[in-house]
């Protein structure tokens, strides 16, 4: 088979990782891919937004199946695109997308199919958003509507920094066309867990569970960002959490997709809040998430190109997933200024000693070749993940390969994985 990977970040790096170890492939491209695919991949200098030149390269060089890993593509139709030329795609339809494309569709979504959320309100008004602010309090949740890379929330612990979010959203200084619209909801308390199925709009697998690590500082302080780190499995996803979240959040999901005309099928990322044994959904994603999918897939036993190929097929019946017992942690390395304005053309110095560690694979994400050396160019660089006995083996092993990399700036988080030991200990 020939594959072709779209994206050009960590996850997508991750994903041609695993799709090389298939016997089933012959040959992988992607794009536009980074230093990193390079190896295993042929990079295609084509951006995932530019659907046209994407699809005339698979039509043209007879790819087998489309892997599109980023929402972007997704939410302007990619899938819809090459199926209506023959071509077979893993991804959610354009209809499909908007439930992470859109958050109000989302939130309106999980409010008529009885699916566990904070309460909420959406709003293009200012005076109606304060309005909304003052009667609820705070702490309050303030998310662009549309697609913001995993930063269009915040999380304002007073009103009138709520109120502030929502003006700057509005005027379009903040996201853009993103927030014309805002979504603004309680705050939830919990541990967050992110809970990933892989569906057909009918047969659904889960996957094993993960917890992803938003802000950028130790103890869960500043911003939020892509994504500072994941490890997998996660504690707080105990067997009875794991029933809840299928029957309560995924079922329900899926079923009243396909009762909208817009059936599901690809990846379905729920972002849930866990307390006092119970579920709520704080959002969902219509992909992979990115960090999550890197030590997701370091755990996956099985060959992951049948079930890709099953769910383009529209048929998951006969395929299933084995996982690996062992933990593993992804730590991310960032940029000097990440999330904000990030320096980029740093040499990144050490990448050898650590691709030398056992159970270790550090995957790009924010990485360019520039002059034979292999230079930062993105906010978030690299995700080091290791595999071990435990989460407590897997977090030693990551830091390990985390210590053996260095440029100038840069930052990471070092308590990726703590909740998990706190709840194993």
């Amino acid at each position: 088979m020939k594959i072709l990977v779209i994206g050009g970040g960590g996850r997508e790096h991750a994903l041609v990782w695993k799709i090389a170890q298939s016997p089933l492939v012959t040959k992988i491209y992607c794009a536009p891919g980074n230093p990193g695919t390079a190896a295993l991949a042929e990079n295609l200098p084509i951006a995932v937004d530019q659907l046209d030149k994407l699809l005339a390269f698979a039509y043209e060089n007879g790819i087998d199946l489309t892997v599109v890993g980023p929402e972007q593509p997704l939410s302007l139709g990619i899938v819809d695109l090459f199926e209506s030329h023959g071509l077979k795609v893993f991804g959610p339809s354009q209809k499909a997308a908007f439930i992470e494309g859109s958050k109000a569709f989302s939130k309106d979504l999980m409010q008529k199919y009885n699916v566990p959320t904070a309460a909420y309100g959406v709003f293009t008004d200012l005076v109606e958003a304060e309005a909304f602010i003052n009667r609820t309090g705070a702490p309050i949740v303030v998310k662009a509507d549309g697609l913001a890379a995993g930063k269009g929330v915040i999380i304002a612990q007073t009103c009138e920094e709520a109120v502030t979010a929502v003006r700057d959203m509005l005027s379009g200084n903040a996201f853009g066309s993103a927030g014309s619209r805002v979504v603004i909801e309680e705050f939830l308390t919990g541990e967050e867990a992110s809970f990933l199925v892989i569906t057909d709009g009918k047969n659904i697998i889960p996957l094993a569970s993960a917890q992803d690590h938003k802000a950028i500082f130790d103890g869960d302080l500043g911003p939020n960002t892509g994504g500072m780190g994941a490890y997998s499995p996660a504690p707080v996803v105990t067997p009875d959490i794991h029933e809840k979240a299928m029957q309560q959040v995924i079922r329900p999901t899926v079923e009243g997709m396909a009762m909208e005309g817009r059936p599901y099928r690809g990846v379905l990322y729920a972002g849930l809040m866990v307390k006092g044994g119970e579920v709520k959904t704080l959002e969902f994603n219509a992909r992979f998430g990115d960090p999550e999918c890197q030590p997701l897939l370091m755990r996956m036993k099985s060959d992951i190109v049948p079930v890709l190929c099953a769910v383009a097929d529209g048929d998951l019946s006969a395929v299933g997933i084995e996982w690996h017992d062992k933990a593993a942690v992804c730590v991310v390395m960032a940029a000097e200024g990440y999330p904000g304005d990030y320096r980029k053309g740093d040499v990144i110095a050490g990448l050898d000693r650590a691709a030398g560690l056992d159970d270790l694979y550090v995957f790009h994400a924010g990485t360019a070749e520039k002059e034979g050396a292999c230079v930062t160019n993105g906010g978030r660089v690299l995700g080091v993940t290791a595999l071990g006995t435990t989460v407590k083996d897997a977090i030693a092993s990551a830091y390990q390969g985390v210590s053996q990399i260095t440029w100038p700036g840069v930052q990471y988080r070092s308590d990726i994985g703590k909740k998990a030991l706190e709840r194993t200990q």
